[in-house]
């Protein structure tokens, strides 16, 4: 189902059900006239509203479909402590790389923490991307093969970031090839009034590999 106004926008909406064991619903959003390229976007914590809807995976998508990258946002099925959150990544993954020629991945906080454990050990992915990702993705860092990219705030309180990022920095040192893109946004866990800034620079990363 095309979503009446996008069209407007150069961008065409549809109603994704994504094929699995888990009921995972999506939005792709898509360039006018298509793509070739999509990055699935994980959305943040499910049990504190996390869903497609997050205006932070909007705003990349937006931005994305400007740069003739379609996305597809998905909400995750019933919650199950991560585990199933994982599938559910996993079989969007899938779902996308039977239909486009390059997969990227950006997640935002559980979902950039949870999209990394996904992205450890893959091939296929074109491009990752991670919004405020915890501690727990530390140690999938060195097993993400993809050019990737952290996105953290300074003022973040919310997750425990730093060791990521730490890691993401012992990484480069180390000689890591292409280097982990790390930048520092002057914001909290929420990225207040800083969904432009966001957008432009998942978006561009994303897309420079992905094109």
């Amino acid at each position: 189902m095309t979503t009446p106004g996008a069209e407007r926008r150069g961008m065409q909406q549809d109603d994704v059900v994504v094929p699995g064991l888990r009921d995972v619903r999506g939005t792709l959003d898509a360039p006018d006239g298509g793509a070739d390229a999509v990055v699935v976007a994980c959305p943040p914590h499910p049990q504190f509203g996390g869903s497609r809807s997050d205006r932070r995976l909007r705003a990349v998508a937006e931005a994305l479909v400007e740069q003739g990258v379609a996305t597809l946002r998905f909400d995750y099925g019933s919650w199950d402590g991560g585990e199933g959150e994982r599938a559910d990544i996993d079989a969007a993954l899938r779902w996308a790389g039977k239909r486009y020629d390059r997969v990227g991945l950006f997640g935002y906080s559980f979902g950039a923490a949870n999209g990394l454990l996904v992205a450890a050990g893959r091939d296929d992915l074109g491009a990752v991307s991670a919004l405020a990702p915890d501690a727990k993705a530390v140690d999938a860092l060195v097993d993400v093969a993809s050019p990737l990219q952290v996105v953290y705030g300074a003022r973040d309180e919310t997750v425990d970031w730093a060791p990521v990022v730490e890691r993401a920095r012992e990484l480069n040192e180390a000689g890591r090839e292409p280097p982990v893109d790390v930048v520092e946004c002057a914001a909290d866990h929420h990225f207040v009034g800083q969904d432009g800034k966001v957008a432009a620079v998942a978006s561009e990363f994303l897309a420079a590999h992905l094109r």
